[in-house]
């Protein structure tokens, strides 16, 4: 097989979205830390939503994982919701995302009564050797031949990763 085909996973973004700052996105920015070990980003409205929430104000956190780590959370998130994705969740260009309703559906977490419960969202970004040329910077775009279709990722991860697709 050639070498630049190899889909491989490039990143892998856990979010929290709270809707408010303060006690609350503390707790998600305490519990993100606590599972992950890597640094939190807050993340901020762009504009004014409809709910009144003005620009610039944070409303959720996320930590994005590359490399080791993002193999070992992807999988113990995937035991989370028992390694089941809607075809659905998959989206042009064969990246994927789900959701964890409650944090302590991972493996080898607890409840603690400081953090309380909370939800996730988990987006995985596939990628093959040589997508670094699309960034705005270099200017180029990638073939079309080139890009991860939706059923070659499919096929990617219930091979790789025991991920049966509904």
């Amino acid at each position: 097989m050639n070498v630049m085909r190899e889909i491989r996973v490039e990143k892998v973004t856990i979010n929290i979205g709270c809707g408010e700052a303060g006690e609350k996105l503390e707790r998600a920015k305490k519990l993100l830390n606590s599972l992950t070990g890597m640094k939190v980003l807050e993340t901020k409205t762009s504009r004014r939503t409809t709910f009144g929430t003005p620009k610039g104000r944070s409303i959720g956190c996320k930590v994005t994982l590359r490399g080791e780590k993002a193999i070992s959370f992807l999988k113990k998130a995937l035991d989370a919701i028992d390694n089941k994705i809607k075809k659905s969740s998959f989206d042009k260009r064969g990246n994927f995302s789900f959701g964890i309703k409650e944090h302590l559906d991972l493996p080898g977490t607890r409840y603690d009564p400081d953090i309380g419960i909370f939800g996730m969202d988990v987006c995985v970004t596939l990628s093959r050797r040589g997508y670094r040329v699309s960034r705005k910077r270099l200017g180029s775009k990638i073939g079309h031949k080139h890009v991860i279709k939706p059923e070659e990722a499919i096929e990617w991860v219930t091979k790789n990763l025991g991920v049966i697709v509904i």
